[in-house]
């Protein structure tokens, strides 16, 4: 059962004298306050946007965009990159906007999305689901605190975002053994939403100069048992599949494995892309429902 929070928050101990306060969210009205909405929302230090769940034919823009949000003393933040996340303003992301709360509402001032008025609902304990009256579209929060929030699962979970927030992705090294294949002489890829380019220009070729020789069809792969590992193949027109298994190294840096070959690739990423910083350069991106398909392989790379 879901209720709307025209309060909705149980505190169990002295809130304004205790240093601990364990608060959880109640199906059951307590009091009319715009105050316990409020205290809802900060009930936990981040709010992990679960997009696959989201209903309806509308969308929020800024709850489209983000992997988390937060509300903490005023402030919205959001976590919008796979790239920095849990380091980027202390694992809360970036400012995005204020908020002030009515009875079971929030209203949210967006730097760039402006004001939205949204309903608030307690699914249970940890789970709010966030509506807009005006679309008729909810989506479902789920709270943790930042001391036991996964961020690694966040981050391979949304892996495909990860390699999509460079422009390109540069060849910086590749392995002494490994048998010669054609893949050899890609010396730059490109991810987008719904295929990946290749080009054989040589390193330290800007990016704006780049000519893209290919282009296809690309998946990344979930693996049956093992949640660090992801797969990757790589369509191309001409040439068949590449399979490689994808390792990332740091935020900027990935291995590909190919193990047909026996060869590793690493590639470092140019023209990181900040989302939802406003100027010339500002870079949209939104989520959509997306679950990779699994792959029952096992794990090539020692």
């Amino acid at each position: 059962m879901r209720t709307k929070l025209l309060f909705g928050l149980l505190l169990l101990g002295a809130l304004m004298t205790s240093c601990y306060v364990e608060t959880i969210i109640q199906d059951d009205f307590i009091e009319e306050s715009a105050f316990n909405t409020d205290q809802v929302l900060q009930s936990y230090d981040l709010w992990y946007v679960d997009i696959n769940a989201t209903t309806g034919n509308g969308e929020v823009p800024f709850l489209q965009r983000a992997f988390t949000i937060s509300f903490v003393d005023g402030i919205v933040y959001a976590n919008n990159n796979i790239v920095g996340i849990g380091k980027t303003g202390n694992g809360f992301g970036i400012d995005v906007g204020s908020y002030a709360t009515l009875r079971g509402t929030v209203e949210i001032n967006h730097d760039i999305d402006g004001l939205w008025l949204l309903d608030i609902f307690a699914v249970n304990s940890n789970t709010l689901e966030v509506r807009d009256p005006r679309s008729g579209t909810s989506y479902f929060l789920n709270g943790y605190q930042s001391n036991n929030f996964d961020y690694n699962f966040v981050f391979y979970d949304n892996i495909d975002y990860f390699i999509q927030e460079y422009d390109a992705w540069e060849k910086t090294y590749t392995s002494e053994t490994g048998a010669l294949n054609d893949f050899d002489d890609e010396n730059f890829l490109q991810f987008n939403p719904n295929f990946f380019r290749s080009s054989v220009d040589a390193n330290g070729t800007p990016i704006t100069d780049l000519q893209w020789d290919f282009e296809g069809d690309y998946q990344v792969y979930n693996v049956e048992n093992d949640e660090t590992l992801k797969t990757l193949t790589l369509a191309y027109d001409t040439m068949g599949n590449d399979y490689f298994e994808l390792y990332v190294i740091n935020d900027s840096t990935i291995e590909l494995y190919h193990p047909s070959s026996e060869t590793v690739y690493e590639f470092t990423g140019r023209g990181y892309q900040q989302y939802l910083k406003s100027g010339k350069n500002s870079v949209t991106k939104k989520r959509t429902k997306t679950s990779n398909p699994t792959m029952k392989v096992e794990r090539k790379r020692k």
